[in-house]
């Protein structure tokens, strides 16, 4: 007789999708602060991310973060205290102002990287690089197409 696997609960994949999201970021963000990046949270590698090499407008960072100007604004100004970030003359129109990354944007850009390159090795240590190769690949299948959104802050405060 075959046995059958238990059934399981819906809501239980986003919950374990979610659990092992928090456990690679809270891991990344331990490790940063070890290199020297102790003020970096979670929505910072986001708006990283949408400031980008060229910089950005507060405008647009709002879009593509998919929150207001005003509050993008907020996070810019904490992250130009915390050198970051910095406001500069857009050299294309006089009226506009920039948002770009410091060299130590940059820094805790690439070490991030670093880091997840780590931290992904770790589980394929522990589960086996097959099994994480699997996990992306399905997750590539049943994932968006435009996966690599940067509007988590909005999506998630909507």
């Amino acid at each position: 007789m075959a046995t059958t696997e238990p059934a399981r609960p819906g809501f239980l994949l986003p919950l374990l999708l979610l659990a092992g999201f928090r456990t690679l970021i809270d891991d990344l963000h331990a490790e940063l602060a070890r290199q020297g990046h102790p003020e970096l949270r979670p929505l910072h590698g986001f708006v990283l991310q949408a400031v980008g090499p060229d910089g950005t407008t507060a405008t647009e960072l709002g879009q593509r973060l998919g929150v207001s100007k005003q509050a993008a604004g907020k996070t810019v100004d904490r992250l130009v205290a915390l050198g970051y970030l910095e406001r500069a003359d857009d050299p294309r129109d006089a009226r506009r102002k920039l948002v770009r990354m410091t060299a130590r944007g940059h820094d805790g850009l690439a070490r991030s990287a670093s880091v997840f390159d780590a931290l992904r090795d770790r589980w394929a240590a522990t589960l086996g690089p097959g099994r994480v190769s699997a996990i992306e690949d399905d997750l590539y299948t049943v994932a968006a197409a435009d996966l690599f959104r940067l509007d988590v802050p909005g999506w998630f405060g909507t």
